[in-house]
């Protein structure tokens, strides 16, 4: 054994020991470290390093690439997870699979792989971390916990039911003693929930349902209770949390029948909504519904930002959410009042804003047997890739699509089953929106060459922006004003949102494009 390879092993063996992470990361700024999901629990993915900036970014170097299909021996699943960095590991994972890579080098520290019985494999948003443990899901509907030190499994329980065809993609969000798990379904007859799981066995603690039973507060807005049953609202993106109000917020996705809405007339409370839960009890403590009784596919489960601001002169606890239909809301996140409603692309479903500030929907662009031309498309302005808030800049950044759907029904019955529509998306473009939370008003726009960029958003405090385009780059632009000023092709779309951290005096930014991660890097020196 040569000398490298000892200095290899007793530099792993200090690694080993050292994973762990303390329950205070969790509620600092991510520097040394990116915890959770968004890196803290506000959902702002505002890193506070400022090694790379927006004058020497240029000179920012590959430090290196690690490959997923090299350990799993496939073609590869795309990286949909934001990795966690603790004590210089990093964690992340693909559907089935979990890895823990020195985050100076992209060596294999360890890699497990979970034996599937099915689910819909489209995605992971990543793991969360308590003390020694992570926690990940599965497609087939699990919630595992690993030993952090060498990927073992601790245990496994059962969070929803593949037989109805549920499937699990959400990034597990810990807090306190609770672990947040949420589910996804493929647009089928099924009721979204969030429960919060014991992090030492996986018992439940709570559950909360996206749609009420008969008699509770919201059924009102459901003709019946064969309606609720069947109601939709999956919870597909992690959630985030204020430690003062002790809430929990988190988005619903659609009701169902996704497209044909006539056998579920009202607001089909709580989709598509921004719901905010007493973290102990699981407790609705308020909402907002940004889309009331959708019909064209459009989630609102994008992420709701924490931060705090000024309105009209006074301090107020805000939260903000680009929303997939196309409009930008800033609320009070004490009370779920409404502050601001815009658009953040131009759109053509809603007859101005009500009271409550939500949009008015327009009948005429309600689907139609013979069509209706809608814009946002089904995929919508935005989708799940995380946005971005920079207090340095005060804006909220957002990638954006602007496209065009043809919105079909084909059964105009009172009663429509299943998904009983359709649409054809085509054509638009991309660009990146920074928007004035005090006014909605889009402050800058930097514009793709093409359609479909819907990477992930980091800000930094060296007044840098991290994202990817429509062309398979990585860019930096200056938070500021937008204006270009470094790229690397990674020949694929970013496809999660990168993270920053900083080891031996470094500072490194990360990325993750199809099946690879990418960590570039700048030394204190530069």
């Amino acid at each position: 054994m040569n000398l490298r390879s000892l200095v290899w092993i007793a530099i792993a063996g200090c690694m080993l020991n050292a994973q762990s992470l303390d329950s205070k990361k969790l509620l600092q700024p991510p520097v040394d470290s990116w915890p959770t999901y968004n890196g803290d629990y506000s959902g702002r993915r505002f890193s506070t390093l400022s090694k790379i900036n927006s004058q020497n970014v240029r000179s920012l170097s590959l430090a290196w690439v690690y490959r997923t299909s090299s350990t799993t021996g496939t073609l590869g699943d795309v990286i949909k997870s934001t990795p966690l960095m603790v004590d210089g590991i990093l964690y992340f994972s693909i559907p089935d699979h979990v890895f823990a890579i020195d985050a100076r080098s992209g060596r294999e520290i360890w890699h497990f792989d979970w034996a599937s019985k099915g689910g819909w494999h489209l995605g992971n948003r990543g793991v969360g971390m308590y003390g020694d443990w992570l926690y990940f899901e599965t497609p087939d509907c699990n919630l595992v916990s690993l030993n952090s030190k060498d990927g073992t499994e601790r245990w496994h329980k059962q969070i929803c039911d593949l037989d109805r065809f549920y499937t699990a993609t959400v990034a597990p969000v810990v807090i306190g003693n609770h672990v947040i798990v949420g589910v996804s379904g493929d647009d089928l007859d099924i009721p979204g929930y969030l429960e919060s799981r014991d992090p030492e066995t996986g018992e439940v603690q709570w559950h909360w349902s996206s749609v009420p039973k008969p008699g509770e507060p919201g059924s009102e807005t459901w003709p019946n209770a064969e309606a609720m049953a069947h109601g939709g609202g999956m919870t597909w993106v992690p959630s985030t949390y204020d430690p003062e109000l002790k809430l929990l917020y988190v988005g619903t996705g659609n009701p169902q029948p996704v497209i044909a809405g006539k056998g579920r007339k009202g607001d089909n409370l709580f989709t598509e909504s921004i719901v905010a839960l007493h973290i102990d009890t699981g407790k609705l403590a308020w909402y907002f519904q940004p889309s009331p009784h959708d019909t064209h596919d459009w989630d609102a489960v994008e992420t709701p930002v924490l931060f705090d601001g000024e309105i009209n002169g006074h301090p107020r606890k805000l939260l903000a959410q680009a929303s997939r239909n196309g409009y930008f809301f800033v609320l009070d996140r004490t009370d779920g009042s409404h502050i601001t409603t815009s658009e953040f692309i131009k759109t053509n479903w809603a007859n101005g804003v009500n009271a409550k500030g939500q949009p008015i929907p327009d009948p005429a662009k309600e689907p139609q047997v013979d069509g209706a031309l809608v814009t946002p498309n089904q995929g919508g302005a935005t989708n799940w890739p995380p946005p971005s808030f920079s207090p340095l800049t005060g804006l909220f950044y957002v990638n954006a699509n602007r496209g065009f759907s043809e919105y079909y029904i084909f059964d105009d019955t009172e009663k429509p089953e299943g998904w009983s529509g359709n649409d054809r998306g085509g054509g638009g473009h991309s660009m990146l929106q920074a928007l004035d939370y005090k006014t909605g008003k889009i402050r800058w726009s930097h514009k793709w060459e093409g359609p479909g960029a819907r990477s992930g958003v980091l800000t930094t405090a060296g007044n840098l922006l991290f994202t990817g385009d429509s062309s398979s780059n990585f860019i930096a632009l200056y938070a500021a004003t937008g204006d270009a000023l470094w790229h690397a092709n990674l020949g694929a779309t970013v496809s999660n949102g990168p993270i920053s951290y900083e080891l031996d005096g470094m500072q490194y930014v990360l990325a993750g494009a199809g099946d690879s991660l990418f960590a570039f890097v700048m030394s204190s020196g530069r």
